[in-house]
């Protein structure tokens, strides 16, 4: 791996909250970042535009083939030691049986397909030993689901974790270390304003955890502080 001034790291879903601040993190710490908005403007604009030309902004609806289809063209030929995928909507803490089949279909598309899609698209621009990594969460473990609320929103993370390990199988022997990873619960639209935790709290730990995972073999499950979550 090259010396860190000269990496560069791909954040999938960084107009606000956890992923506006992880793109401005790992700017912080030396790397040039490509960074993700379904529209143009906003905080990650102005950021971009202070930042030196360490940070870059690219558009993409992550949902649509299309774009995402166009995103690949336009990055061919980069070399990525980090992707990173930070994706996921929450329609509301209702009963399964209170939710409709469409919002259901939306949920699953967004918070599970989709970032696996990315994933798949995007894979071939990571340099061996670079990391690919999805923005989790621990109510997608299975083990841990001992409390009842937000059927849909667990239901799709546990399906991102799974397809994730299917995604970690089919891609054993590519050399890439692959995170899934629970950033714990943030004050961002999706966490609340009563979550303990800010993301300028939480993004520099998730940081510290890419970076000394980074070249681990397989696939682990790690929460924002290194420590595995069941699942």
């Amino acid at each position: 791996m090259s010396d860190t001034s000269e990496r560069q790291a791909l954040v999938i879903g960084a107009s606000r909250g956890l992923g506006l601040v992880l793109a401005e993190e790992l700017t912080r710490r030396g790397r040039q970042v490509i960074a993700t908005a379904r529209r143009s403007g906003g905080d990650l604009q102005r950021k971009a535009d202070t930042s030196r030309g360490r940070l870059r902004v690219e558009s993409l609806e992550m949902t649509n083939t299309e774009q995402l289809a166009a995103l690949r063209d336009r990055l061919d030929g980069t070399k990525l030691d980090l992707l990173f995928v930070n994706a996921a909507i929450d329609r509301g803490n209702l009963p399964i049986t209170e939710v409709s089949a469409e919002t259901f279909a939306e949920v699953m598309i967004t918070n599970a397909l989709s970032p696996l899609r990315t994933l798949e698209a995007l894979r071939d621009l990571v340099v061996p030993g670079g990391t690919v990594a999805v923005m989790s969460s621990r109510q997608g473990s299975i083990s841990l689901n001992t409390r009842p609320g937000f059927e849909a929103y667990r239901a799709s993370k546990a399906a991102l974790n799974q397809l994730m390990r299917s995604y970690a199988t089919r891609y054993a022997e590519d050399g890439h270390t692959k995170l899934l990873v629970h950033p714990g619960h943030n004050q961002t639209p999706l966490g609340g304003p009563g979550a303990p935790l800010s993301p300028e709290e939480s993004m520099p730990a998730v940081v510290d955890v890419l970076e000394a995972q980074a070249g681990a073999p397989g696939l682990q499950f790690l929460d924002l502080h290194g420590k595995v979550v069941p699942w």
